[in-house]
């Protein structure tokens, strides 16, 4: 039989943690982030739901926005056969508005998997997540922390680079050699045909 001891995760045991960094335009001196454990871990279990709003009664925790739905998003923590990842979906609780992983939109109640590293939006918010593995299974640990710059404004690996397109056409364009510039721009439905000369 075994002993409590065995059955317990020891404070050994290397735990998952969701690493939520936090960008809002206008969050200098306004003090969104009051209510928030900014730079501690908190520990959480992972058999529950994990909510964000700014109802501190029914969200694990708040933004201090009234723009902010009562209940804006939940984060549930699973794991797939045979796998020692603890994994995470992310659910769309606001009714006023959409919710964007990585530019994909998502409506009330839609669910989605988190991949390791995500950007989301809602509102004028953006959370820049990032999933470090564990070993442990029964919890998991949530450190926030709030960054100075747009997480969507840096090199981000999880989104595509968006480059303005010129007057004179696709950035595109300029990679060609210039004997293909000088057919101008196109359009993204034409073709262009092109010669070698032997």
């Amino acid at each position: 039989m075994m002993s409590v001891s065995q059955t317990i995760e020891t404070e050994e045991d290397l735990l998952t943690c969701l690493h939520i960094k936090l960008y809002h335009p206008q969050q200098s001196g306004k003090g969104l982030y009051g209510l928030l454990p900014l730079g501690n871990r908190q520990r959480h279990s992972a058999d529950d739901s994990l909510r964000m709003g700014r109802d501190t009664n029914a969200c694990t925790f708040a933004l201090v926005d009234a723009r902010v739905s009562r209940k804006q998003l939940s984060l549930q923590a699973y794991r797939m056969p045979q796998s020692p990842d603890m994994m995470f979906t992310i659910q769309n609780l606001s009714q006023r508005g959409s919710l964007s992983v990585n530019g994909s939109t998502q409506g009330y109640l839609e669910k989605k998997d988190l991949p390791d590293k995500a950007l989301i939006r809602f509102g004028e918010y953006e959370m820049l997540m990032v999933r470090e593995s564990g070993e442990a299974k029964g919890s998991f640990e949530v450190q926030f922390e709030v960054l100075t710059v747009s997480p969507s404004r840096e090199t981000c690996t999880c989104l595509p680079s968006m480059t303005p397109v010129m007057e004179t056409g696709s950035h595109v364009m300029n990679t060609f050699p210039a004997e293909l510039r000088a057919y101008g721009p196109l359009e993204t439905d034409e073709t262009l045909m092109c010669q070698t000369q032997s």
